[in-house]
């Protein structure tokens, strides 16, 4: 899914769904944010691959979707403006706290 905050139209679509008030007052653009959510979850996804940052990366992925939950709840809440993306808030909300156990129980190290 990182490599998709870097594809133009996909972009413009998830920039969209950033609520403004996270926007207002011009410090970061959606287009950036996006792009910087971009770079989150393919250093996430990297990180979890490599033993050393396994741990610290997991944790960050967890910080990194509760941080951008509110674009989702955004475009959930908004159907006929995003279409396919706009997933209902209880499936979309389900399906991120299952995310987040499963990347929880996957950086507990195991005992040798």
């Amino acid at each position: 899914m990182g490599i998709t905050h870097f594809r133009p139209g996909p972009a413009r679509g998830m920039a969209a769904m950033i609520p403004d008030y996270i926007t207002r007052g011009g410090l970061l653009s959606g287009t950036s944010l996006v792009r910087f959510t971009g770079v989150c979850e393919i250093a996430g996804g990297i990180g979890l691959l490599v033993p050393i940052t396994t741990f610290l990366a997991g944790i960050m992925l967890v910080v990194f979707l509760i941080a951008v939950f509110p674009a989702n709840h955004f475009a959930s809440q908004h159907p006929e403006r995003f279409g396919a993306a706009a997933i209902p808030f209880w499936p979309r909300y389900i399906a991120q706290l299952v995310v987040i156990a499963v990347i929880l129980v996957s950086i507990v190290p195991v005992p040798r």
